[in-house]
């Protein structure tokens, strides 16, 4: 006998909800019904699944590890019937969407609306987040496609490439390198480095390209970090020191309202790919490859 999809529902509402009561009110049955939906998922695992506390339910760790398997089969189980009721109608109805932060705000103002042109009837859920979190998503379910940068370990997706954006240095506009008609790797490395924290694709796709390590600060200091590309250009405008930015958030004015200058550099093919990306094999894949032509034309 096998868990049912109701039952891993049932399971799935408890954990985020954390009590009985409301998980039932979010499953929209009632309370018993839910709770013998869980008793008969531990009669068929053989093992309890949850701790019944006076605080609230805790998952046991079989219950931790149904949980995840539960997530994986409900995803799909959604996923089936998207497929079912768009059948010949690719980019028609939800679509789960996850995007990096270097990319989101320079590549969906244009995006957006293009796509709400040519497919009318899509319901586009938008996910901002770092690239190793995003590939999480993709791997568990919980994501149709995200709009990536390369390199980056892509074990298990596919994808699609959209295009080469370009990494330029970025320096105060008062800075001997502004002077240049463009800069060398070399140039910048003997300059205060600050790039975006740990975590962030575009530290690495810049420092990879370029060949450079990873820039250290005085003894007893931590070297400067910036959150996102528009505090990097401010720190940079303001003369704390010199950075890496994409073409397209360049493009799309980023370096405008600071006090920087934007110069090529001098290396091999200082770029990073943008792709759109989805779990190997899923049912999704011609439509991430649809997104991605949309997105060229962008």
């Amino acid at each position: 006998m096998l868990p049912t999809i109701r039952q891993l529902q049932y399971l799935k509402l408890l954990a985020e909800n954390g009590a009985f009561g409301k998980a039932a009110e979010a499953a929209h049955v009632t309370q018993p019904t839910l709770s013998a939906g869980i008793q008969e998922l531990e009669r068929t695992l053989g093992a309890p699944v949850v701790d019944r506390a006076r605080t609230g339910v805790i998952l046991t760790p079989v219950g931790e590890e149904a949980l995840r398997r539960a997530t994986v089969i409900l995803n799909e189980a959604e996923e089936l019937v998207e497929a079912a009721k768009n059948a010949g109608q690719p980019l028609t109805g939800r679509f789960r969407l996850g995007v990096i932060p270097t990319i989101a705000p320079f590549l969906l103002p244009g995006a957006l609306p293009l796509l709400k042109q040519r497919f009318p009837k899509l319901r586009l859920f938008l996910r901002e987040d770092q690239t190793h979190r995003l590939i999480a998503e993709l791997k568990a379910g919980r994501l149709d496609a995200a709009l990536i940068a390369l390199p980056f370990d892509v074990a298990g997706l596919e994808w699609a490439h959209v295009a080469d954006d370009e990494l330029l240095a970025a320096v105060p506009a008062d800075h001997p390198l502004a002077r240049q008609a463009s800069t060398s790797p070399e140039d910048l490395e003997a300059e205060n480095m600050i790039l975006l924290e740990d975590g962030h694709c575009l530290r690495e796709h810049a420092l990879s390209a370029c060949r450079l390590n990873p820039p250290r600060a005085a003894q007893g200091e931590e070297p400067f970090a910036a959150t996102s590309l528009p505090t990097l250009v401010q720190m940079v405008g303001s003369g704390l020191g010199v950075t890496f930015l994409p073409e397209m958030a360049v493009s799309a004015g980023l370096a405008k309202a600071a006090n920087v200058a934007v110069r090529p550099i001098e290396a091999d093919h200082p770029t990073r790919e943008i792709v759109v990306a989805w779990r190997a094999g899923s049912n999704r894949r011609a439509e991430g490859r649809l997104l991605a032509d949309v997105l060229k034309d962008v």
